[in-house]
């Protein structure tokens, strides 16, 4: 094996990055599963397996997986829909099972045909959810009886009332820790890390979780009533022996595997989960400085197995992420070695300092996911989309409400739809070329087909037709058509049959006749 490409080839490099990932990965893992309404755990099994196993598995040099907040969404409204975590768990299963047969059927393709501003609707559409899902954590309602009721689960507008009872119900203690790690977030990426260099190895996030549980301590000692106590804070397991170890994962219920809500749910993971791992393929590539080419198809089955793993063992669903890898990138990580690296470390923090991770409020973790919501729903998005045009903004802003108003799936598909309907709507419009001329000092109409001319463009053609004057010469001229359907050809025959009475001289140019198939 070429030694460049050896696992443990650029240690010096590797190790640095795996850590530095690991401090990214260690609040997400935490906040991804809060907003989730998962186990905290399944967030930390989740970016073990993604780090360690589809690590390992995966072509892939920089990418890095693990828990996503694009999937926060479903997930939460998953385990509602299907009455139980173990339950969702054998849907993650059976997702997983879709993406290695994706990667079997060499499907890596697929996120080629979505269109970028349906994409970039999705991304909106959940960093909007996101938003909305931290507003009573960041004021401190979180007791297990009413944080439910103050999550809205469906994003219909009605749901956005409860926000009145909201305010009378929050905590000063962690909306002053949110203030703060909102503060701190913001200042670190804009100043601090562009003042002082040595600051980019160390990420926003992990500094915010410091704070905030040094600033609560200070409230236990100073300010008792601003204290957050256990029930806001992290609840992690704490392990002591091997038999409490083996107590931590949760097994799927497989009782389900007849429910069609499961098989859904599936359904919309492994296509969600593939597309957001594609994507974030694609753009880790684009920003890897040495320009590898990650498989595709490859990343579709690990990321699979790792899917079917996690959902045997309690974790999250899977997906390539491109905040952590984009932290691999720049903190220099070469190979793989430090995706697996990050994971290990993953599974040291647990097991070794559980009571530490359990004072970090559950505010700070909601500023995070708060701050990556803006991030992806950023008002600048809305401005850029719109400068592109109708054709770029309605999909956009159709996906984004629809996402909202119902859910990622139909969001999806009625933002495709609709930029479907405006390829058609081109494609009606460029079907021919409309050309006046001078033959033999007579005026003379060309009508020049393009080179795809199926029934689609058989309205414009017929209507372009029609406003041919009386006692005209028109040449219908299909010479750089390379498919003409049968519907073309026949509303052709037809206008020749109509032209006769208006004393219409009609030519054509390579354009096959309907009834005998020879090309004039």
């Amino acid at each position: 094996m070429n030694k460049k490409n050896h696992l443990f080839s650029h240690l010096q490099s590797d190790l640095p990055a795996g850590l530095v990932v690991f401090l990214v990965a260690l609040p997400l893992c935490l906040g991804i599963a809060l907003a989730s309404g998962a186990p905290l755990f399944s967030g930390i099994i989740a970016g073990v397996i993604g780090g360690v196993l589809v690590g390992l598995m995966s072509g892939s040099s920089s990418s890095v997986s693990g828990p996503a907040a694009g999937l926060a969404v479903i997930v939460f409204t998953a385990i509602e829909d299907l009455g139980s975590y173990e339950v969702f768990l054998l849907a993650v299963i059976i997702a997983g099972l879709f993406q290695v047969l994706l990667g079997f059927a060499k499907a890596g393709v697929i996120g080629y045909y979505f269109p970028t501003s349906v994409i970039k609707g999705m991304l909106a559409g959940i960093g909007l959810i996101l938003i909305i899902k931290q507003i009573p954590l960041i004021l401190g309602i979180n007791n297990s009886q009413n944080l439910a009721k103050y999550i809205p689960s469906n994003y219909d507008f009605e749901s956005l009332s409860v926000f009145g009872e909201v305010i009378e119900a929050f905590h000063y203690g962690a909306v002053i820790i949110s203030s703060i790690s909102i503060l701190i977030l913001i200042l670190w990426e804009k100043l601090i890390i562009k003042k002082y260099s040595i600051t980019r190895v160390i990420p926003g996030a992990l500094v915010v979780v410091i704070v905030s549980v040094i600033v609560n301590e200070i409230f236990k000692l100073y300010h008792p009533s601003l204290f957050l106590g256990q029930a806001d804070k992290v609840e992690l397991p704490v392990v002591s022996s091997t038999e409490e170890f083996k107590f931590l994962f949760l097994l799927p219920d497989f009782n389900g595997v007849l429910n069609p809500k499961v098989w859904i749910v599936a359904v919309t993971i492994a296509v969600i989960a593939s597309l957001e791992t594609l994507l974030s393929l694609e753009a880790a590539d684009k920003i890897d400085p040495h320009k590898r080419v990650s498989p595709p198809n490859r990343e579709l089955f690990a990321q699979g197995v790792g899917n079917m793993i996690s959902g045997f063992i309690g974790g999250l669903p899977i997906t390539a992420v491109i905040v952590r890898s984009s932290a691999n990138i720049t903190a220099g990580g070469r190979t793989k070695l430090s995706t697996v690296f990050h994971g290990v470390l993953l599974v040291i923090s647990v097991l070794l300092f559980p009571n530490l991770l359990n004072k970090i409020p559950l505010a700070a973790l909601a500023a995070i996911l708060l701050l990556i919501g803006y991030k992806l729903a950023r008002f600048s998005l809305f401005k850029n989309q719109l400068r592109l045009g109708w054709d770029q903004f309605l999909p956009f802003l159709v996906t984004v409400v629809s996402i909202l108003i119902f859910d990622l799936l139909i969001g999806i598909s009625l933002g495709v739809m609709i930029a479907i309907f405006f390829i058609l709507l081109r494609n009606f419009q460029n079907s021919h070329l409309l050309v006046k001329e001078s033959i033999d000092q007579k005026d003379v109409i060309k009508v020049k087909l393009s080179e795809e001319m199926s029934f689609l463009n058989k309205g414009a053609l017929i209507k372009t037709l029609e406003n041919i004057p009386e006692n005209g010469h028109v040449i219908i001229d299909g010479s750089k058509s390379k498919i003409i359907d049968y519907d073309v050809l026949e509303a052709i025959e037809n206008f020749k049959i109509s032209a006769i009475d208006k004393g219409i001289k009609v030519e054509t140019i390579k354009i096959k006749s309907v009834n005998s198939g020879a090309v004039h």
